[in-house]
């Protein structure tokens, strides 16, 4: 397998030296220079051609996003890895990254005291499974042009593509949602920034969303997206009651899921500090196990781009109690890996393209009906 060529670019020369030494430790990885400014990065990117680049959120002259912009402009195929500190202006410029089209971020790795080296394992064990997936991706992309290519030169001129819905399920008649529940991790801010606002401002049900994310990034995250949304966005609070027309994302470092009302009228959104889940705080698993059980056979569940299965075990305790499920298709995922055992395991009642989320999340709520 080639090796992904990566440039290191940040303003400092500690830094630099850091991250070029952690990534030199990855087998998977080829460091092919470093640049301390943007407009550095920007005249190297032409002359080594590097596959990706770890980008610094915050930099004198030309920021991260500057920079990213750049690159947006010039059509590159270049995988952008923002690294951020867990401040508030570090987490808005990189939710901006991300919904910009940047692969995924890591956190700064910390230069104090005796825990360096504990740190520094700790920003490669995160790397790792980034390259990975970005290599994966670019295989994928490699075949579907190649794919493309070959049904451009064997169909008839007249031949054009349709996007494909697939329903994966025989006819059945689904109970109308009062719930839409999202599962979501790398890719998410890009893809949260195209999906939400596409749904309409009178949904008339409350949307819940995990999105893999540290304190501090998911409340900057519901803020872009309340921006530009028709909905409500806001982090979640705990003991906040859900209502229709608001979307609700758990907060970073901690799980959310629903409750009852002492009442028993009202349904509660819980905040706990209750432990990670396949390595995740907040967890899908977590949030749409607890929707299974409150809305029998009355929820949407959405599984949509990111590493690993974390969703897969609560969509299917959803699946059980006639919940529908959609899950984002391969080739607008920028990491097929949250869709793919859902897909693979025949749970998945409705498998599409990102910009068709909405129109079939609306088709749950809107009226009981059958799927295709």
């Amino acid at each position: 397998m080639n090796k992904v060529r990566i440039l290191v670019v940040d303003d400092t020369i500690f830094y630099r030296k850091i991250l070029s030494d952690i990534l030199k430790e990855i087998p998977q990885v080829e460091v092919v220079g470093s640049a301390n400014t943007g407009k550095v990065a920007l005249s190297k990117i032409d002359s080594l051609k590097p596959d990706m680049i770890t980008l610094d959120v915050e930099m004198p002259g030309m920021n991260g996003i500057e920079v990213l912009e750049e690159l947006n402009k010039k059509n590159l195929d270049i995988g952008i890895l923002m690294v951020s500190t867990l401040t508030g202006k570090g987490s808005q410029i990189t939710i901006r990254a991300l919904e910009l089209g940047a692969f995924d971020f890591i956190e700064k790795p910390s230069a104090e005291g005796s825990s360096m080296k504990e740190n520094m394992e700790k920003v490669k064990q995160n790397l790792v499974p980034i390259i990975q997936a970005f290599l994966k991706r670019r295989e994928f992309k490699s075949r579907f042009r190649a794919q493309k290519d070959y049904t451009k030169k064997t169909l008839p001129k007249e031949y054009k593509s349709e996007t494909k819905i697939v329903a994966t399920k025989p006819l059945s008649l689904k109970s109308k949602s009062e719930i839409v529940t999202i599962g979501v991790s790398t890719g998410g801010p890009n893809a949260l920034s195209k999906m939400i606002p596409m749904l309409p401002e009178d949904i008339g049900v409350p949307v819940l969303i995990v999105q893999h994310m540290p304190p501090v990034f998911t409340a900057s995250l519901a803020k872009s997206l309340d921006a530009k949304s028709k909905l409500s966005v806001v982090e979640a609070v705990n003991g906040q009651p859900i209502e229709p027309n608001k979307v609700y994302i758990a907060p970073g470092g901690k799980q959310m899921k629903i409750t009852a009302s002492n009442d028993g009228l009202r349904r509660l959104i819980k905040i706990t500090d209750d432990p990670p889940e396949n390595s995740c705080k907040p967890s899908a698993d977590y949030l749409f196990r607890s929707v299974a059980d409150f809305y029998v056979g009355r929820a949407t569940g959405v599984i949509m781009t990111g590493m690993g299965s974390d969703g897969f075990k609560g969509l299917v305790e959803m699946h059980k109690k006639n919940a529908t499920i959609i899950a984002q298709n391969e080739e607008t995922c920028t990491v097929f890996g949250m869709p793919k055992a859902p897909i693979d395991n025949g749970i998945a009642d409705i498998v599409c393209p990102l910009e068709k989320i909405a129109d079939e999340i609306v088709k749950t709520v809107k009226s009981t009906s059958k799927l295709r």
